[in-house]
């Protein structure tokens, strides 16, 4: 499959050039099941005039799909798959009849040629149904004007379905149980929408889904106990749900994403995750999970990214040995969460360690010393706790991190004059008791003297999914789970 192949490098290519842009979901096709179609979905510059066309009945459940979309213009044209526009993929059969197999609406960007939607009339026309080898459906911004349910007839579109796509489109209302007759389904995308309601159990009958986005909607009820075995992507950030993560998540076993944030998910992280060895980014951050760390955290292997900030219930001390074995860790956020206790030298073994940040808990102690010379961490945030006793780091790696070392509110904290630092922090860090400065000149460096200062890396507004980042924590973040996703596609 020649062209489905070019089609992901394409992907791969547009995820790694603008991952701090916007998140679009992969959009991939498999052939699941024998097909009276030829391998290749085709457009209109690559066919000839060998006395080809498109089948009749699809060709006028196009036109009355582009109609209802504002491109009238559509019925100006004698072969809709001959036609030469972008956003349709045909294939043909052994007679040489072509069908459509993809339809795509929606400006992505200013250098996408798909057909753009009148946002002031369009609806998802029930002539979709007609298209019994339609693969991939994709809406991009195209009802937000005259907001409208998600039709159910979309149920009805068949085994052929792989990918549906309804993006940022002010759909309201419950998401249809009917979705769940899309047995081969592999990417739902319904993101930045208006949905309310509960998650329909009835997804659990997409036993191939790879890519589930319900992020940024208002949906409500409990996390359903899924059970899909080739989920890669679950993202629900950004929601009103509550109750427990579920423990039925162990048995999605090829997951490499996890996004829950921004909920209100309440209970200890359980125990069973430990079997999600695949994970690379675990984001359970503003919710109201309660402590302590579980010990299972150190079962995930692939982990890259583990972000539970602004959990305030979870009132726990770090364990010794919380995150022993995550070798590949390079990303560990756990601010605002009301920890208390000291700070754990282990931290330090965790050798690809590169973003840590434990601001805004009750910490107390001393700044182990095993931190004087962590040569690869490039991001450290400590303050806003109640840390005390003199900094540990050497000058070069102060001057390395810069403003990505935070220090200030931490009272009890302080320099010595032999560690050369005394010139470093100004007034948010002073020099140890009965310490005094050292003579010759002195230049207080500014932007590690405070808490406003300096460009730092902001928290996000929206999920990976959802709007634009500044190039930092989570702009790494969001580039680690692109590139593994697409690696795994691409090596499938």
């Amino acid at each position: 499959m020649a062209h489905y192949g070019l089609y992901c490098h394409m992907l791969l290519v547009f995820s790694m050039i603008c991952p701090f842009i916007s998140s679009f979901t992969v959009i991939t096709s498999d052939t699941v099941a024998p097909s009276a179609l030829i391998d290749g979905p085709q457009t209109g510059f690559t066919m000839t005039n060998d006395g080809s066309h498109t089948e009749p009945d699809e060709q006028d459940a196009v036109y009355d799909i582009m109609r209802a979309t504002g491109n009238d213009w559509a019925a100006a044209i004698p072969d809709v798959c001959r036609g030469r526009w972008h956003g349709i993929e045909c294939m043909p059969d052994q007679d040489n009849v072509y069908h459509v197999v993809s339809l795509s609406f929606g400006a992505l960007s200013d250098d996408t040629a798909f057909p753009t939607c009148d946002p002031k009339r369009s609806y998802i026309s029930e002539s979709l149904t007609r298209l019994k080898h339609l693969r991939a459906l994709f809406f991009y911004r195209c009802l937000s004007r005259a907001p409208q349910l998600i039709p159910s007839f979309l149920g009805r579109l068949g085994s052929s379905l792989q990918t549906l796509v309804l993006r940022e489109n002010g759909l309201f209302g419950s998401i249809p149980n009917e979705l769940g007759n899309l047995t081969n389904l592999k990417v739902l995308d319904l993101h930045k929408n208006n949905l309310n309601g509960s998650i329909p159990l009835s997804l659990n009958r997409l036993s191939g889904l790879r890519s589930l986005d319900l992020s940024v909607n208002r949906l409500t009820g409990s996390i359903p106990g899924l059970l899909l075995p080739d989920l890669n992507v679950l993202d629900l950030n950004h929601n009103l749900l509550t109750g427990p993560v579920p423990a039925t998540l162990s048995t999605c076993g090829s997951l490499i994403k996890i996004d829950l944030s921004h909920n209100r998910v309440t209970g200890p992280i359980p125990d069973s995750i430990n079997r999600l060895n695949q994970l690379v980014l675990l984001d359970l951050s503003y919710n109201r999970l309660s402590g302590p760390f579980p010990s299972s955290l150190q079962g995930l292997n692939s982990l890259q990214a583990l972000v539970l900030k602004g959990n305030t219930n979870f009132a726990s001390a770090i364990p010794e040995n919380a995150f022993k074995g995550l070798k590949n860790l390079m990303i560990l956020v756990l601010s605002n969460m009301n920890l208390h206790g000291s700070i754990p030298g282990s931290l330090t073994r965790l050798t690809s360690l590169r973003v840590l940040h434990l601001e805004g808990n009750n910490l107390t102690g001393s700044i182990p010393m095993e931190f004087r010379g962590v040569k690869d961490l490039s991001e450290l945030r400590l303050n806003d706790n109640r840390l005390t006793g003199p900094v540990p780091f050497e000058r070069d790696i102060v001057w390395r991190m810069r403003r990505k070392l935070r220090l200030y509110n931490n009272a009890g904290l302080c320099v010595n004059s032999e560690s050369n630092l005394d010139d470093v922090f100004g007034s948010s860090v002073g020099l140890c008791e009965g310490e005094t400065k050292r003579p010759g000149p002195s230049g207080t460096v500014q932007h590690l003297s405070g808490a406003g200062g300096g460009n730092v890396t902001a928290d996000r507004a929206t999920y990976v999914s959802s709007g634009s980042k500044s190039l930092g924590f989570f702009g790494l973040s969001a580039f680690l789970v692109v590139f593994n996703f697409a690696y795994m596609l691409l090596s499938c």
